[in-house]
C-alpha cells in the first residue's frame, strides 16, 4: 500500500511540467501616452522568467504577451509593467498550442 501511494505521488509530480502550457493574454496598458512608451513596457515584460513572446501596440494601448505558465503568472506580468510606471490589467487571454 505504502509503495503504491509512494509510486503514484512521485508520478503526479513527475507529469506536473506536462500540464504546463504556453498561454497568451492581452494586457491593457493605458497609460502609454507617447510612442516611447511601449519600448520601455516590452522591456519590462521580456525581463519576466518564461515570457517568450512580447507585442505592444501603441495605438490599442495593449500588450500581447505568450508566456510559460509553468514559469510566471499574470500577475506578475502586470506586476512588471506596474514597477515599469504602466500599471496594467488583463485584457484578454488563451491557451496556446504549440
Amino acid at each position: 500500500m505504502k509503495k503504491s501511494l509512494i509510486a503514484t505521488a512521485l508520478s503526479l509530480f513527475v507529469s506536473l511540467p506536462a500540464l504546463a502550457a504556453p498561454q497568451t493574454v492581452t494586457l491593457s496598458v493605458p497609460g502609454m501616452t507617447c510612442s516611447a512608451c511601449p519600448i520601455t513596457v516590452k522591456a519590462a515584460l521580456n525581463r519576466v522568467e518564461g515570457v517568450t513572446s512580447v507585442k505592444v501596440r501603441y495605438e490599442e494601448r495593449d500588450a500581447t504577451v505568450t508566456f510559460d505558465d509553468a514559469k510566471t503568472t499574470v500577475e506578475a506580468l502586470t506586476q512588471a509593467t506596474t514597477n515599469a510606471g504602466y500599471p496594467s490589467t488583463l485584457k484578454q487571454s488563451k491557451a496556446t498550442q504549440e
